[in-house]
């Protein structure tokens, strides 16, 4: 079993985490929607992952919509004291599983109470205000009125901490004004680098970074150099491209998914994995050239 406090630990807020954690996304239906073809296999990943060691897992209850957390539910509640469920909101999923903008005061707060109802918690660890002024990307935009609703939430004890999700830095600097920002969340990986600047800003300033899609998403990596790296060390290209993320700033923290526990056992094992430094400069030219 792999020994994920070698990865070093991280804090959200006043709670600390592993570094090396657990995405619940891929727990729903193809394209994150609907259920999952095999729910006690579901079940068994997440049961395994904290019984391996993770203490920190990311899902939102417009996965599905709410069948991830109503899995999460059925197989770890009551929860273990140290485990951190972390969840986003600012999205709903329309009948077609369409992604789109819910920042209303409406909309937000029955957001909070689905969470809380469908993980069976008296109040959330943590919550991501997701930006939604480009779907897929961030994109600027004035973020202080549904933030100013999170922060209501907070004062009213339903949430212990407040993050943000495919935002801009300067989003990221606004907020700080609102309330207090404990981690940020925006789509990072081997190849996709955009937030270069802004991870190292964070950690400057202590405050979590989580690359969501660190193995490409619904587009896995492709990378000559990942494939070469990863048979010179006899590891899985997604191994290495894990390792590189962990080793490249002591603010990351993963959240790789899956629907299967082999792969959740690759996803950990990287615990394990210290990528030498010649290799780590061999990685870092493939954002650029590729």
């Amino acid at each position: 079993m792999a020994n994920l406090t070698k990865a070093g630990s991280f804090t959200l807020g006043n709670l600390t985490v592993k570094r090396l954690g657990y995405g619940a996304m891929q727990l729903a239906g193809p394209g994150v929607f609907g259920p999952p073809k095999d729910r006690a296999e579901a079940v068994a990943v997440l049961r395994e992952a904290v019984e391996s060691g993770v203490d920190h897992i990311d899902t939102s209850d417009f996965y599905g919509p709410h069948i991830t957390n109503q899995i999460i539910r059925e197989a770890l509640h009551p929860y273990a004291g140290n485990l951190v469920i972390v969840t986003k909101i600012g999205a709903l999923r329309g009948d077609d599983g369409s992604w789109n903008p819910a920042f209303s005061k409406e909309a937000l707060t029955r957001a909070v109470h689905d969470n809380l109802k469908n993980l069976g918690l008296d109040a959330l660890d943590v919550v991501n205000l997701r930006a939604m002024f480009d779907v897929h990307r961030p994109a600027e935009g004035d973020l202080e009125e549904p933030l100013t609703v999170l922060a209501e939430l907070q004062q009213q004890g339903l949430v212990r901490h407040i993050g943000l999700s495919n935002v801009t830095s300067k989003q990221v600097a606004d907020s700080r004004k609102i309330t207090e920002i404990v981690c940020v969340q925006n789509m990072y990986n081997l190849a996709h680098r955009a937030d270069d600047a802004l991870i190292d800003q964070l950690a400057g300033e202590g405050t979590a970074y989580v690359p969501f899609f660190p193995l490409g998403g619904f587009s896995p990596l492709q990378s000559s150099t990942l494939s070469d790296v990863a048979a010179r060390l006899n590891l899985t290209p997604m191994q290495v491209a894990l390792a590189w993320l962990l080793k490249r700033s002591p603010n990351i923290l993963l959240i790789p998914g899956t629907s299967s526990r082999a792969h959740l056992r690759q996803n950990l094992a990287v615990a394990d994995i210290d990528l030498p430094v010649d290799v780590m400069a061999e990685l870092d030219g493939v954002g650029a050239a590729e």
